[in-house]
């Protein structure tokens, strides 16, 4: 079974992160975000990958290649004008068409249950199967209502809180039959959301909803950024720590420099090349992003730095998110 992975948009809520770097490749936990979507895909079986690019895409293809050291098949789908998710989709047809396929964005963090979403999805028979999460707020999001049998039978975008029919936000993961590229038009743009689930409605042509159980955030601004990183360093989703566990809830990179002096309450990360000054505090959960200096006597405290930053020495970050640069380090084979 094939999968796209959507990668082409330009993050705007999470800038100025994302004028540096597309979102995929914002950090969690020091792996990109994209590399946790790739690793959830091999987990449960799927190899075969085409992920649409547009934004610094030579930051995506730099990193992952052609990903075999993932264990996986990943080729690239270059978009000079963006093409929206359904036009995406429909660019690449013929890598898609012909079985069952599966569609993600590629900027989510989550740990679902792919098998059994494919499962439910053959099990109804229907053109398409969204994925979606039951949510305390729907006003954040983009809002699926059902009816008793998980059918789809509308859309509400961001709805104020008493005015949702539904408290089921879209999960941006599909499963599709080869049969919804026909419903989709050649080389324009064209949206899931705004058109072609719509357009399935008013055809009164039936697809459907699953609800996932895991952990599932979108990342979309910077301050669920943050809190994804915090949720992936405490183990409220499942993710690859990059690192050595040298005591329970403290992983550190064999490359980085810690000084006995440093002082570490965990849940605390710190990544390769990383150079900490004699008497550092860090109080988790923190982040130490690669090739971060932490000057002599700086705090940290509930914080995430990005890789490549320099925290001058006595510096006291609470709660927050410090950095010079965001870029792509090289990947480990």
């Amino acid at each position: 079974m094939r999968v796209m992975i959507m990668a082409a948009g330009k993050g705007t809520r999470l800038r100025p992160l994302t004028d540096l770097v597309p979102k995929p490749m914002a950090p969690i936990v020091n792996r990109p975000a994209l590399y946790h979507i790739l690793r959830l895909l091999g987990r449960h079986g799927f190899r075969k990958v085409v992920i649409n690019l547009h934004h610094l895409p030579e930051a995506i293809t730099g990193y992952f290649g052609g990903a075999a050291w993932m264990g996986m098949e990943v080729t690239y789908s270059l978009e000079p004008e963006l093409l929206g998710t359904a036009g995406g989709v429909k660019n690449n047809a013929d890598f898609l068409g012909g079985d069952t396929f599966l569609v993600m964005s590629g900027d989510a963090l989550t740990d679902i249950d792919l098998t059994g979403l494919v499962a439910a999805h053959r099990r109804r028979g229907s053109i398409a199967t969204l994925a979606v999460k039951e949510v305390a707020d729907p006003s954040l999001y983009g809002v699926v209502v059902v009816d008793d049998d998980d059918r789809v039978v509308g859309f509400q975008e961001k709805p104020a809180r008493e005015e949702a029919r539904s408290r089921l936000c879209n999960c941006g993961i599909y499963v599709f039959e080869p049969e919804i590229l026909s419903h989709i038009p050649s080389g324009q743009f064209d949206d899931f959301g705004s058109r072609l689930f719509p357009d399935l409605l008013r055809q009164r042509i039936p697809f459907h909803a699953e609800t996932v159980a895991g952990y599932w955030s979108d990342v979309g601004n910077l301050g669920e950024y943050v809190r994804g990183n915090a949720d992936a360093l405490a183990g409220r989703v499942q993710v690859e720590i990059p690192g050595t566990e040298i005591r329970p809830g403290v992983w550190v990179d064999d490359e980085a420099r810690v000084p006995q002096s440093v002082r570490i309450e965990p849940p605390v990360a710190i990544g390769r090349g990383c150079q900490l000054g004699e008497d550092v505090v860090l109080e988790g959960p923190v982040i130490i992003g690669d090739r971060s200096v932490l000057g002599a006597g700086s705090h940290i405290a509930r914080g995430l730095v990005l890789p490549g930053s320099h925290v001058p020495p006595g510096s006291l970050v609470v709660e927050g998110l410090i950095g010079q640069r965001l870029g792509a380090a090289d990947h480990e084979d």
